[in-house]
C-alpha cells in the first residue's frame, strides 16, 4: 500500500479548501466522489495546486494533464513527471526533454539556464541545493519503486527519507508495511506508531497499528486504535467491519451488530 488518503487528509496536506480541493480533482482529472487517494493522486494534486498558484488557470491546467494522459506511453505515470510554469506556459521535464504537453512543441534544453522564448534574454539559474522536504520526497518515491523487487532496500530508502523528515507520516506508514508484510510485528508497530504521532488524525495510521495489535492478540489495544480510526474516519468501512469482528468474538454482540450496519452504510 504506497498512501491511502480521505478527502480531509488531502485539504490538510495541500492546505486546501474543500471547495479549493474539488477545483485541483477537476483540473486532474481525478473523481469528486472517491472515499480514497493515493499517493500518486496527492503528487498530481499537488503539482495542480502549484501550478495554479504560478498563475495557470483550472481551464489550462485540465487541459494539459488530459493531453499528457494520452502523450505517456503504457506504464509511465504523471506523478513521475516534473510538470512547472514558464511564464505563461506549462512545461514538463521527464529527465531526458523539456516539452509543452498541450502543444506537443519539443523545448532546447539547458542545464544551467531558464527556459526562455527567443525575445527573452536567458539568465543563469542559481544552483539551489534541494531541501530536505525534497530529499525525502525523492528517497520516499525511491522506496516504492524498490519495495515489490527488493524490499530491504526499500527499508533503507525509507528510513533515509524519514532521517530527513522525521514527520513523514506515509513513509513511517509504509515501512511499517513492509515489516508488517515480513512478520516482524514489533518493528512494525513502532513504525505504525510513530505515525500516529505524527498524524493523529490519519485514520489509515490508526487502523494499521488496530491490524498489528490485533496480530499480537493485544484485542483492547486493537479496539481503542480501530475507535480512533473511526473518530478521524467515520466512513472507514474495514475499520467498522474489523471492529465488529473483534466485538462479536468478545460477545459484544449489540457493539458487533452496530460496526457491521455502519460498515454496510458505507458501502
Amino acid at each position: 500500500m504506497t498512501g491511502d488518503y480521505s478527502l480531509a487528509d488531502l485539504c490538510r496536506i495541500l492546505r486546501l479548501s474543500a471547495s479549493g480541493l474539488r477545483s485541483c480533482l477537476r483540473a486532474a482529472l481525478l473523481s469528486e466522489h472517491s472515499k480514497r487517494y493515493s499517493f500518486q493522486h496527492l503528487v498530481i494534486l499537488r503539482t495542480a495546486k502549484g501550478l495554479h498558484e504560478a498563475g495557470v488557470s483550472m481551464r489550462q491546467i485540465r487541459k494539459v494533464l488530459n493531453s499528457l494522459q494520452q502523450q505517456l506511453g503504457e506504464g509511465e505515470a504523471l506523478s513521475s513527471l516534473n510538470i512547472y510554469a514558464s511564464g505563461k506556459r506549462v512545461v514538463v521535464w521527464d529527465g531526458r526533454s523539456h516539452w509543452q504537453p498541450d502543444s506537443g512543441q519539443f523545448l532546447l534544453n539547458f542545464e544551467t539556464t531558464q527556459l526562455a522564448t527567443p525575445t527573452t534574454r536567458i539568465r543563469r539559474r542559481p544552483r539551489v541545493q534541494p531541501s530536505h522536504a525534497e530529499a525525502a520526497l525523492t528517497w520516499f518515491e525511491r522506496a516504492m519503486e524498490l519495495q515489490d523487487e527488493s524490499p530491504e532496500e526499500a527499508r533503507r530508502a525509507y528510513r533515509e527519507a524519514i532521517r530527513l523528515r522525521p514527520a513523514f507520516v506515509e513513509a513511517h506508514l509504509n515501512l511499517g508495511l513492509l515489516y508488517h508484510d515480513d512478520g516482524n510485528l514489533k518493528d512494525a508497530e513502532a513504525c505504525y506508531r510513530r505515525a500516529v504521532r505524527y498524524g493523529p488524525a490519519w485514520a489509515l495510521a490508526h487502523f494499521n497499528l488496530a491490524m498489528v495489535l490485533e496480530d499480537q492478540d493485544d484485542r483492547r489495544g486493537a479496539i481503542a486504535a480501530y475507535q480512533e480510526a473511526l473518530k478521524s474516519d467515520p466512513t472507514f468501512r474495514d475499520a467498522h467491519v474489523n471492529l465488529a469482528q473483534l466485538y462479536e468474538e468478545l460477545g459484544r454482540m449489540r457493539d458487533a451488530v452496530r460496526h457491521y450496519a455502519a460498515a454496510k452504510r458505507c458501502k
